[in-house]
């Protein structure tokens, strides 16, 4: 159903990370087919911006991962709160979309709230990992919980919380291709040995990820010297941040692609994947992969006395079992990453094991569709 324009169609959305950012530029999309007119300000990445979202503040201000990480941000990330706060006053919008980054989002909603604003809750904050008593406070200031993973709704059963799940956005891609075919498009030899590298869309996440990588790549390539390695630069990073680390190995070859991860991934025989968003992103390629992650050992420490799951890689919390291997904190060494990896190269029963569960995985993520589920809830609130 289309809907006539209207001088108030305008919405507040704040999305961080570049997964949430695509998820909600996708969103904008839809709510822009399904009502022509309407219009959207607030906080986000590239694909916001270029969906026509008015940017307040970038979305590298607010994206930040580790309590050692927050600590110097704290000042600048309270005053986007403020802001945010202030414009909604101002515009009072018909509704506002806010995109995972619980700590960030669930603050704000609390003074939309007040506002009087219905607040659309997309992609829920992981309260059946951690600090569940979330969801009473979710339940004050979300009038829709909008779920990705195909678990959560039920966690907010008896909360209060009014939740739904609208499916993976990630279910909208089609089944991936032969290897060869990626590397035609990425312009990689076909033949070669090639290894996807995953470091993260974060400055912090590539000082602690990358190096023991490029340490790993030398050793991979030292076992098999016709290797290529490439990379995805996430949109919220330049090319630039990755080159003081690409310097100290000027001998190993590594392409650089500006975004397009599926395709990388889809390109190798293996990939080395950071944890987060980016293992399901990963694993919907069916290629073997390996989940590293390293915190500053403060956020490490914190997260250990509160986090209650078996597992950190989404792939293997959807699986309900460990499929693919994680390697995390001290374990994330340059040895055991070449390790893993040179195991899933060389072992052909241990490849076609983990394939076989990640097909498992991609069947869980509900039917295509999600964007424009999320954005008819929306438009559901707004009137």
């Amino acid at each position: 159903m289309l809907y006539s324009p209207r001088l108030t169609d305008q919405i507040l959305i704040v999305a961080g990370e570049a997964s949430a950012d695509l998820h909600a530029a996708r969103t904008l999309h839809e709510l822009q087919r399904l009502r022509p007119g309407i219009t959207a300000f607030g906080v986000g990445g590239p694909r916001l911006r270029e969906a026509g979202l008015e940017a307040l503040a970038p979305a590298e201000d607010i994206s930040v991962m580790g309590l050692a990480e927050v600590l110097p941000r704290i000042p600048r990330i309270l005053g986007i709160l403020r802001m945010l706060g202030r414009a909604a006053a101002e515009r009072r919008p018909r509704a506002a979309l806010l995109v995972d980054l619980p700590d960030f989002n669930l603050r704000l909603a609390a003074r939309l709230k007040k506002l009087g604003i219905p607040v659309v809750y997309y992609v829920s904050p992981t309260i059946w990992a951690w600090r569940q008593g979330r969801a009473k406070k979710i339940a004050r200031v979300v009038d829709r919980m909008l779920c990705i993973l195909p678990f959560e709704e039920r966690f907010y059963e008896g909360t209060g919380v009014s939740a739904r799940f609208v499916g993976h956005p990630f279910a909208e891609r089609p089944p991936p291709g032969p290897a060869e075919a990626y590397r035609s498009a990425l312009g990689l030899p076909a033949s070669r040995t090639t290894i996807a590298m995953v470091p993260g869309s974060r400055p912090s996440e590539l000082k602690r990820l990358l190096p023991p990588m490029l340490q790993a790549a030398e050793r991979l390539r030292a076992a098999h010297p016709d290797a290529q390695f490439v990379v995805p630069v996430a949109p919220t990073l330049d090319r630039a941040a990755l080159e003081p680390y690409l310097a100290a190995h000027r001998t190993l070859e590594v392409r650089l692609v500006d975004g397009r991860t599926e395709e990388v991934v889809g390109a190798s025989d293996a990939a080395l994947v950071k944890s987060g968003t980016s293992t399901l992103e990963a694993g919907l390629m069916l290629r073997p992969m390996v989940v590293v992650y390293k915190l500053s050992w403060l956020s490490y420490a914190v997260a250990r006395m509160l986090v209650k799951i078996a597992h950190v890689a989404l792939v293997n919390i959807l699986a309900g079992r460990g499929i693919v291997p994680e390697l995390l904190q001290g374990d994330a060494s340059p040895e055991r990453m070449a390790a893993e990896v040179e195991r899933l190269l060389g072992d052909r029963a241990a490849r076609e094991a983990q394939i076989a569960a990640l097909r498992e995985v991609r069947a869980s993520l509900g039917e295509p569709g999600a964007p424009l589920r999320v954005a008819e809830e929306v438009l559901g609130v707004m009137r």
